[in-house]
């Protein structure tokens, strides 16, 4: 029946209550102890019951119960504290404020992504990226980094996991009921509400925009479910990935597109873009469209701007994780910008093609994302290292390690993770402002005079409390398939609070190989069993891609083992793998095992998320452990080898994981002092969180991404559009100009005065005489470039040494000539080569032009 008019009905809430209303509508209430305190106050099991949201808390709790507590004194008092911290906090002198406080223009960074992984309650994300996306946020609300944030409000969001009889995943959808979560419909000035349309072939689409409040950082969420929308178009915002390749291009068009007119409907002047993962790319091309048609750039020119002004960021290990759309089914889409932009159908597709050449080749959002960037990262070094390699044939004239695709490793907001209890201790001990501060601060030290008891009595509550919330998240499972009483009431039984607990959750891919600890099933009972005092026990969980048949398969395969070996109450799988399991899971284990094929994990998080808490990593060199302290924080399962045979590759990293645990694990955590302490485990925690902590840490990473990425882009923004666009308009001029002269620059000779053997440090003087065409010397930078020569004649881990421009000869043949010498023996190279020049280029890269010597 539908009805004749709709009404969004708030809580009455008594006068005394009313801040309550402020603290449920902004997150931060994720991250401040007193104020969750606060909501798991008013009604325990009902916080629990609503994946701990205070709006429907709010919503569903007696009136009774509101009367009650607007009488109790101590209540009161613990919501003004929490709001008075909620004030202090947004008006807070932040780090930014102290680095750009002098700023004489306002900035305003713009951040997309597909999925953002918040709260329990507002479930749109499916994994990793989504939830470092929320975690960013936060981040940076606490720098005070002027962010805001767009992506889209799924109806369903990503599926609920269940299991059946047989162990195979299935997925059910609920759906999500907006205006009971912590979100503000946005609306204009009239009362109306706040829509954008786009436009799609045949028909407009509308999508009204939703706000979620997290700290100082408002980000928005475009939602499609609405009249006058036809039944598909409203499901456009129905799924997160979900549908066929058609209706993964209506959401990103909607995500890139609806979200910069989004934007612009609610008047942010955004001068700094970055795309989190190629989902969003075709933001790209509405911002072209509107500098051409809103400020009278030419193509070039408003393609310049964006460009200059734009971070992308990948997570993507591999070519088959991007999207890849045909020739054809882009052009139906998105060609109109092509005739907006005056282009022929092979140079609008050439924007999006990693090979140009090939006119059959897709349409890729990475290579469009890439090529319209200026500052290009992958999130580990290790993952930067396998992005330039993927990514080397959009610059395929310069050396691999050259590929201008940098790193920016992963972090996570440590006051979301890092368990209560242990919060306390860390302010107790180091202070209130130990989640943002730095590596080098010697707060870090203070670690060491945490009492091993007071750390060692946090983590074995930790455990249980895991414990019990894994025991009920069986039960509630089991009763919802149909179980028997008799495995309910089993399903009580399982793990022991007491022993040692390796845990295991993320996506199940099968490259991360969920079951590779299970591949020798009599060595791993043995240990795990061991004997009454050295027991092992694992939790496992995770979720399956709908689609992804073989993840499915091994989530049955570990199933089926466990019920064969006998382990049900040893080794348990969690279904439903979410944000509540997971931070139950990061402080209550003992072992975070991690074992994907290296280099497949682009970074990873849940292990940083452990080791906040003082957990012990156990992994493959891969992501962000290859980096870390993996010998004082945990252990590594091999040396960072990569293998061509999966078979020999398993068998190898298995047994090298056994004899971690039967040699070393095992022990260490067993060996107790005589006041019952481990006292070298212990000592092992506190590495972890004295190491890691402030490394692996999204405050760090931020200040990774402001002042290498959104500074520099800002400053770009502001030098290329004042004087009404001057700057912009003369280098989009100048880069005409060079790709017209480029091809005639010849390089006559080049003197070296030296003979064939040299002598370690010897000055050599080396003389070139280059013919710039059309071009002067303030465009160009010409390099020698020196270093080993390998046994297949290239030279490796070269160096860039800049030559004098020395004026020109009787020929207007300019001369250049620098001084080299070489601080190792053996077999040497040298070469010499032609960038272009420019000061408002992003870098010598940017025009992808590079002249070597032949």
């Amino acid at each position: 029946m539908q009805p004749i008019r709709t009404f969004n009905v708030s809580p009455a809430l008594p006068e005394a209550l009313e801040p309550l209303r402020k603290l449920a509508y902004n997150l931060h209430w994720d991250w401040n102890v007193e104020t969750k305190d606060l909501f798991r106050r008013l009604d325990r099991k009902l916080w629990e019951s609503t994946r701990h949201n205070p709006v429907l808390t709010l919503g569903m709790i007696s009136q009774a119960r509101l009367e009650e507590v607007a009488e109790d004194d101590g209540f009161l008092a613990q919501m003004e504290r929490a709001s008075r911290q909620l004030d202090d906090y947004l008006k807070e002198r932040t780090w930014y404020r102290k680095h750009r406080g002098n700023s004489e223009e306002k900035e305003c960074y713009a951040y997309f992504c597909a999925e953002y992984g918040l709260v329990d309650c507002l479930p749109i994300y499916s994994g990793g990226l989504g939830v470092l996306a929320g975690d960013h946020l936060k981040s940076a609300s606490d720098l005070g980094l002027p962010l805001v944030a767009v992506g889209l409000l799924y109806q369903e969001g990503y599926c609920a996991q269940y299991l059946n009889a047989d162990g195979w995943q299935q997925e059910r959808y609920p759906i999500n009921d907006f205006y009971n979560m912590p979100l503000h419909l946005e609306r204009n000035a009239d009362g109306s509400e706040v829509r954008v349309a786009v436009e799609y072939p045949g028909r407009t689409v509308y999508a009204r925009v939703w706000r979620v409040q997290v700290g100082t950082v408002s980000l928005y969420l475009l939602d499609t479910n609405i009249e006058p929308n036809n039944p598909y178009d409203q499901d456009i915002t129905d799924r997160l990935y979900g549908g066929d390749l058609d209706m993964r291009i209506h959401q990103e068009m909607m995500l890139g597109i609806g979200g910069i007119r989004a934007l612009k409907a609610l008047g942010y002047k955004v001068n700094v873009y970055h795309l989190n993962e190629g989902h969003s790319a075709f933001l790209i091309l509405e911002r072209i469209r509107r500098y051409m048609e809103e400020e009278g750039l030419s193509f070039a020119e408003a393609k310049q701007l964006a460009q200059s002004t734009q971070l992308f960021t990948t997570h993507t290990p591999v070519s088959a994780g991007f999207d890849l759309f045909p020739p054809d089914k882009a052009m139906y889409y998105v060609g109109h910008y092509a005739n907006i932009f005056g282009l022929s159908r092979e140079e609008f597709l050439g924007l999006g093609r990693e090979d140009t050449g090939n006119l059959a080749s897709p349409f890729s959002m990475a290579a469009l994302a890439i090529k319209t960037s200026s500052f290009i990262n992958g999130v580990s070094r290790l993952h930067g290292d396998v992005s330039r390699k993927m990514f080397h044939g959009l610059w395929s004239d310069l050396p691999l390690d050259e590929v201008p695709i940098t790193s920016i490793t992963n972090g996570v907001h440590a006051r979301s993770v890092v368990a209560k209890a242990n919060q306390e201790l860390y302010d107790r001990y180091l202070g209130p402002n130990w989640s943002s501060r730095k590596a080098e601060d010697p707060l870090w030290d203070r670690v060491a005079s945490i009492p091993d008891e007071e750390l060692w009595r946090n983590h074995q509550a930790c455990r249980s409390q895991m414990v019990m919330s894994v025991r009920e998240r069986l039960q509630y499972h089991l009763r919802d398939r149909g179980a028997t009483s008799a495995e309910i009431d089993r399903a009580h039984e399982v793990l022991d609070p007491s022993i040692l607990t390796i845990g295991f959750a993320r996506r199940f891919a099968t490259y991360k190989r969920a079951n590779l600890f299970m591949r020798d099933l009599d060595r791993i009972k043995k240990i795990i069993q061991g004997n009454k005092e050295r027991k092992v026990q694992f939790v496992i969980s995770g979720k399956a891609h709908p689609k992804d048949m073989p993840g499915k398969d091994l989530i049955r395969d570990i199933i089926h083992t466990i019920r064969e070996a006998g382990l049900e109450n040893s080794v348990v799988f969690v279904p439903n793998y979410d944000i509540h399991i997971a931070r139950l899971m990061v402080s209550g284990c003992d072992i975070w095992l991690n074992t994907p094929r290296r280099p497949r994990e682009a970074s990873g998080t849940s292990g940083m998320k452990g080791s906040m808490n003082g957990l012990m990593n156990v992994s493959i060199l891969d992501g962000w452990w290859d980096e870390a302290d993996y010998v004082r924080t945990g252990w590594p399962i091999g040396h960072g080898e990569e293998y061509d045979n999966p078979e020999y590759e398993d068998e190898i990293e298995a047994n090298a994981l056994y004899e971690l645990m039967e040699k070393e694990i095992v022990p260490l955590f067993y060996n107790r002092d005589n006041e019952g302490l481990p006292r070298g485990w212990i000592a092992k925690m506190k590495d972890a969180i004295r190491l890691n902590c402030p490394t692996f840490n999204t405050a760090r990473m931020l200040r990774d991404y402001a002042m290498r990425g959104y500074f520099p882009a800002s400053e770009r923004y502001k030098a290329m559009t004042s004087e009404n666009y001057q700057p912009v308009k003369a280098l989009a001029q100048w880069k005409q100009h060079l790709f017209e002269q480029w091809y005639n620059i010849k390089i006559e000779d080049i003197d070296i005065a030296a003979a064939k053997d040299l002598m370690v440090n010897q000055t050599v003087a080396v003389k070139s005489r280059i013919n710039l065409a059309g071009l002067t010397a303030d465009d160009l930078q010409i390099e020698l470039y020196q270093g080993s020569v390998n046994a297949d004649g290239q030279i490796v881990n070269g160096v860039p040494v800049v030559m004098d421009y020395q004026g020109t000869d009787e020929h207007n043949i300019s001369i250049y000539t620098a001084d080299i010498c070489y601080g190792a023996s053996g077999l040497q190279g040298l070469s010499l080569r032609v960038f272009p020049k420019h000061k408002h280029l992003s870098s010598l890269y940017e025009p992808g032009l590079v002249l070597w010597a032949s």
